[in-house]
């Protein structure tokens, strides 16, 4: 099976200025991406022949991706077309699988995107992702974690006049509402036909994986950014999972 890898960062940031080539726990924040990807492909026993992409219009991040000591990686450079706020990336996913396609001469049947800035995930999650997608066959397979607030419940929302609940319910506890689930933005598995599609990432059918609950935040902040640093090194200490991605980083380094 073949299945291409992607990573996309744009130069610059409006949240935390150029949050895509800082260093997060003593690295720089691209490598926790690498590092996951290079064991899973060491450790998986599926039948995977795998492509990593790195699309980018930042050549202090390509340059990064190019000199990094875990695994070769393939680099994009990305086209002007593609940059800007207005362009969502989906679209340049789709650029990548277009890219490579030419480039390898093959056929990918995944595409899976990995968030730069969602450093602390492990090689489990890359495989339940990927062996979920090959399973239930959706167009998209996203990761989430439950949601630590729920709008049919204790979730509200200004009308105007006053305020009310998200959506009108008589629940009276959390736990007679649907469970609800946030996109952690961390992993995404693609059929490469829906990529083509045009459509958005939430427009077709969609399955999700759980992924570790504070695993995960949105780095829009330095604060963010800082809080996402103490909970890793927390991680790197006590959780196995995240435990070998980092020791990976530490060991391919010093080699």
């Amino acid at each position: 099976m073949n299945i291409l890898f992607t990573i996309c960062g744009r130069a610059g940031s409006k949240g935390i200025k150029n949050k895509n080539i800082l260093n997060f726990a003593g690295n720089p924040l691209p490598y926790y991406t690498i590092s996951a990807l290079d064991l899973f492909l060491e450790k998986t026993s599926l039948d995977i022949k795998g492509d990593i992409a790195v699309n980018s219009d930042s050549m202090e991040l390509l340059k990064i991706m190019e000199e990094n000591p875990i695994r070769s990686l393939e680099l994009i450079k990305r086209s002007p077309e593609l940059g800007g706020d207005n362009i969502g990336k989906i679209e340049v996913i789709r650029n990548c699988l277009e890219n490579m396609e030419k480039r390898k001469k093959c056929i990918y049947e995944i595409v899976v995107d990995l968030d730069i800035t969602s450093p602390l995930r492990t090689v489990m999650d890359i495989e339940k992702l990927i062996n979920k997608h090959i399973d239930k066959k959706p167009d998209v397979t996203v990761s989430v974690t439950p949601a630590r607030r729920n709008p049919y419940f204790n979730q509200i929302k200004d009308t105007g006049h006053g305020f009310k609940k998200v959506i009108e319910s008589d629940y009276t506890a959390r736990q007679q509402a649907p469970e609800i689930f946030d996109l952690n933005a961390s992993l995404y598995a693609y059929s490469p036909g829906y990529l083509r599609s045009g459509k958005g990432v939430l427009d077709g059918y969609c399955e999700c994986i759980k992924m570790y609950d504070t695993g995960v935040l949105d780095i829009d902040s330095g604060n963010d950014f800082e809080l996402m640093e103490v909970i890793a090194r927390y991680l790197f200490q006590k959780n196995p999972g995240f435990m070998e991605v980092y020791k990976n980083i530490c060991t391919k380094v010093k080699n």
